[in-house]
């Protein structure tokens, strides 16, 4: 345990290592610790500069890239907080995104072309439908709950099948873009960019901050000990259902932006193998790491977009990743890009 000065609660090696509560700078603080501070808001404008930038040295596509790459760590961001930090290995994430990405096609469908308006109804219809999922769920531990997070997706898969009136296993294609006020929309590549990013950063800070506050570290000490939490009194149903409605409605958020983002919708979105590899990819990252999402996200999408323009058996590469991984950084690459930091 380190020192603290008078007055101040103790700190613990372990509760920084998770990345929920990292001391503030002292004016003596080292180059390195500046340099993890600054790295945030430097990547941030550089993305800001990305769609003026990249037409200059023709790369378009990667705008749109990164624009997608955003949105899917928004979704990993929200399953690494219950996962990493709640100890709740859900396997039913993709079925959020699809509810949010299926109320925006409902709306389109219904005339409705505000973005603010189907972007804030998919993360509260998201957010209701992983409250009743929760609800029973989160009765359950262990592999069962892993089991009935799948299975509750499956059936949300399934419905969006049935549903013809919306193209059923065929999807639905988005061809009004949604506006966003004063001429602007979804249509204009560089305002939708800037939205996303915006969505995006205040998503990780508050996704940051959260896991710092006394919710987060309750949360922790549930994926730690929970008959202990139990026993000194916390509302350990209550915490983890919150908990996991947020991460629902986060995700749902991630599906409305996605659909807005690919103009189509199609339940494959929903399917178990999507909550599969958002799960890999929180794996990858870092389990509970405050960029262990994004790092992840990161990492699988841009090495999947080189071998695709390398080989046609791309998928092989990426099944030797996470054994690399898995066999040589077991707590994700962001648990080792910290430890390396550390040493230095």
């Amino acid at each position: 345990m380190e020192r603290s000065g008078p007055g101040e609660a103790p700190r613990t090696a372990g509760a920084v290592e998770q990345g929920g509560g990292r001391p503030p700078l002292r004016p003596g603080a080292s180059p390195p610790a500046l340099a993890a501070r600054l790295l945030p808001w430097a990547l941030l404008l550089a993305l800001a500069l990305l769609p003026l930038l990249g037409p200059l040295f023709e790369l378009e596509y990667y705008v749109g890239f990164v624009r997608r790459l955003l949105i899917v760590a928004i979704a990993a961001t929200s399953l690494n907080f219950i996962l990493g930090y709640g100890g709740m290995a859900a396997l039913g994430h993709a079925g959020f995104i699809g509810v949010g990405a299926y109320t925006v096609v409902a709306l389109v469908d219904a005339g409705i072309d505000s973005a603010w308006l189907a972007w804030a109804a998919a993360l509260l219809l998201s957010g209701g439908v992983a409250a009743a999922i929760g609800a029973v769920s989160l009765r359950t531990r262990g592999v069962y709950f892993l089991m009935i997070t799948l299975a509750f997706a499956q059936m949300l898969y399934y419905l969006a099948v049935s549903l013809s009136t919306y193209g059923g296993d065929d999807g639905y294609g988005l061809y009004v873009p949604l506006v966003f006020g004063g001429g602007l929309g979804t249509g204009h590549a560089h305002a939708f960019f800037w939205v996303v990013l915006a969505i995006a950063a205040l998503v990780f800070a508050f996704a940051s901050r959260l896991a710092g506050s006394r919710f987060g570290y309750a949360l922790m000490g549930i994926r730690d000990n929970e008959t202990r939490m139990v026993a000194l009194g916390y509302p350990v149903f209550r915490l983890k259902l919150v908990a996991f409605t947020g991460a629902g409605a986060l995700a749902g958020l991630a599906g409305a932006l996605l659909a807005s983002h690919s103009n189509f919708v199609s339940p494959s979105l929903m399917h178990w193998t999507e909550s599969a590899l958002l799960l890999v990819m929180v794996v990858v990252g870092g389990l509970g790491r405050r960029w262990g999402a994004v790092l992840g996200v990161t990492v699988w999408l841009v090495f999947a977009e080189a071998l695709k323009a390398w080989t046609e058996y791309w998928h092989w590469p990426l099944g030797v990743l996470l054994l690399v991984v898995v066999f040589f950084a077991p707590r994700g690459l962001a648990a080792l890009a910290e430890r390396r930091r550390g040493a230095a």
